[in-house]
């Protein structure tokens, strides 16, 4: 009887040691769980962090792009303006050396003699300066240029230069009473003022 009892303990202790080991590693009846990264997933994500790289690098160049856009159509604008502005000054500094010339033809034309002292020979002439002097105002019209009121007016620097001032009691003082030089606008702008001679 005291073997039997020893045969088994001894096989309870295998059987333990079974049961323990069991316990342990398993009895391969269940998967062990799995650490490894599904590769369709791992390609899935490395597309869409390439994807927004990608889009960040377009939105750069876009931003580079406007940015560009607009500092040349500002750059062209400038050009544009300045070169309106050298047009306007080429334009305004022709007409100031023109100006000369169309005092000198209208002063020639103040002195000639009247229509019935003209004679025969010198009335082609008379009117061919007449024709000078037409075309010349024509032309700075055309331009925009048009002669400042004066005479009768009230003195007004902005437009007028008063050269000289007489004592006329029947005008009001500061009212031009002649011009001796005719001003000129060239659209808003004063180009030469009007000489003038005002009432005291």
């Amino acid at each position: 009887m005291t073997t039997n009892v020893a045969e088994e303990s001894e096989n309870n202790k295998e059987y333990s040691e079974d049961n323990l080991n069991m316990a342990i590693e398993g009895d391969g009846s269940q998967e062990q769980p799995s650490h490894e990264i599904d590769p369709a997933l791992a390609r899935i994500a490395e597309l869409e962090s390439e994807l927004n790289k990608q889009i960040e690098q377009a939105n750069k160049y876009r931003d580079e792009l406007l940015r560009k856009a607009a500092d040349f159509e500002n750059f062209r604008k400038q050009k544009e303006r300045e070169t309106m502005m050298a047009s306007a000054r080429a334009l305004e500094n022709i007409i100031r050396e023109l100006l000369p010339i169309v005092d000198d033809v209208k002063r020639l034309l103040q002195y000639a003699p009247v229509s019935s002292e003209i004679s025969n020979e010198s009335r082609p002439f008379i009117e061919g300066v007449d024709l000078v002097k037409k075309n010349l105002e024509k032309w700075l019209a055309e331009k925009g240029v048009n002669p400042i009121e004066s005479k009768g007016m009230k003195l007004d620097v902005n437009f007028h230069e008063a050269i000289s001032q007489v004592d006329h009691p029947e005008i009001e003082p500061d009212i031009i009473i002649d011009e001796y030089q005719t001003g000129y606008l060239l659209g808003e702008k004063v180009i030469r003022h009007a000489k003038v001679i005002v009432a005291r």
